[in-house]
């Protein structure tokens, strides 16, 4: 166990930050908890995983922007869900910048679907970095003092290992089925 820790605080960071590029948030509670625990720097986590985030969506914003036709190939099969983010765009405006961060499922696309757009990319740079910022903090500083807590539920989980998938499955579901039902064409 002492092995997996020493591992964790050499290569956390940098799985932190290639796992925040994409706007994930499960590494930087897992680092907020380790943080609690002593094994890693809660300061250290919440910056890097800051700088990670704003990164990546800067990078989604600027190949949607001036690659359009290889994003447009990838995102195929997620047309809806492009669709969708520019309905949300429109309807929520620049908030939708902020919110897409806590939003799982729509949190790659919105950059996307902003860069096809003419938004001015040096608003979204600053609304993006702000927002970074209060997404590192909310999940960084939420998770440390949390810490307690989330460290009980892992041992309950270790201890009653059945308790893992059916938490997945029913989480899994829920997104899967707003997702679905959020994108799914209306018959008039």
């Amino acid at each position: 166990m002492e092995d997996t820790f020493s591992n964790l605080a050499t290569y956390g960071y940098i799985g932190l930050f290639l796992y925040s590029l994409g706007g994930g948030f499960i590494a930087l509670i897992g680092a907020g908890v380790l943080s609690f625990m002593g094994k890693m720097d809660l300061s250290l986590s919440i910056f890097i995983a800051f700088v990670a985030n704003a990164l990546g969506d800067v990078l989604l914003f600027y190949m949607a922007r001036y690659q359009k036709s290889m994003m447009m190939d990838g995102l195929r099969k997620h047309r809806r869900k492009l669709a969708l983010s520019h309905i949300m765009m429109k309807k929520y405006g620049s908030w939708i910048i902020l919110f897409q961060k806590f939003v799982y499922g729509i949190k790659t696309l919105i950059p996307i679907a902003i860069g096809l757009t003419k938004y001015d990319f040096q608003k979204f740079a600053i609304l993006n970095v702000l927002s970074a910022g209060v997404w590192a903090l909310v999940f960084g500083l939420g998770s440390y003092y949390s810490g307690n807590i989330l460290v009980k539920a892992a041992e309950a989980i270790g201890d009653k290992p059945w308790i893992a998938p059916i938490v997945l499955v029913v989480m899994g579901g829920s997104l899967w089925l707003y997702l679905t039902m959020a994108t799914k064409k209306k018959i008039k």
